[in-house]
């Protein structure tokens, strides 16, 4: 499922090749764009040249406009965990550790285990609230088999509508681009975690 979310996520159609005289109808086509849409599997965001449209393996053949919404989500969702997990790594083998006294120390993937009992369910509330809303907000109820693991038709992928600072562009244009920054930081962000996973279980020592 993951190496199908890396894959199918990165699939777009790149612009820049395409004849001057079809840049009026480019135009006018990236100005209908429209986030809850998947339809089309080379217009998603995501796509930077010069790759371009890269799926060599096919993963979006035959796949449904609602599965690649799925992957989509999927991915998203993952890529901002890996973000705060890049971050948490960073920040918790620097020192600063203001929490519990400064005493979780050590590699990162053993911090967890340091942090008292009693804070466990302060942190799954943090997990559960976000978790919750966003399958209520996004996925279609399972009342029935045809909609299991389906996100609604009008969901945007990653959208729980929380926005407080108001960053979310009115343009759709340079909410493609947005999206699409996400994407690559999130894409950044997962592989950046799993290789400082993988670092310190072979070296048992902490990054820096």
């Amino acid at each position: 499922m993951h190496s199908k979310l890396l894959l199918a996520s990165t699939f777009g159609a790149a612009a820049a090749f395409q004849a001057p005289a079809a840049s009026k109808a480019t135009s006018s086509l990236q100005a209908m764009y429209n986030p809850s849409s998947f339809d089309d599997v080379q217009s998603l965001p995501g796509i930077l040249n010069p790759t371009g449209f890269f799926d060599p393996a096919g993963l979006s053949n035959d796949v449904s406009a609602s599965e690649l919404k799925r992957y989509r989500e999927a991915e998203l969702t993952h890529g901002r965990v890996a973000m705060l997990a890049s971050l948490g790594f960073l920040v918790g083998e620097s020192g600063f550790t203001p929490l519990f006294e400064g005493k979780i120390s050590g590699i990162g993937i053993n911090q967890f285990w340091q942090v008292p009992t009693g804070f466990w369910p302060v942190i799954l509330l943090f997990i559960a609230v976000p978790e919750t809303f966003r399958a209520l907000r996004g996925w279609m109820e399972p009342t029935v088999p045809e909609n299991y693991f389906q996100l609604r038709p009008g969901y945007t992928p990653g959208d729980l509508d929380f926005d407080p600072l108001g960053l979310k562009p009115e343009d759709p244009e340079a909410l493609k681009e947005m999206q699409t920054k996400e994407l690559q930081h999130g894409r950044l962000a997962m592989l950046a975690a799993a290789g400082m996973i993988v670092q310190e279980l072979q070296t048992g020592a902490t990054l820096f």
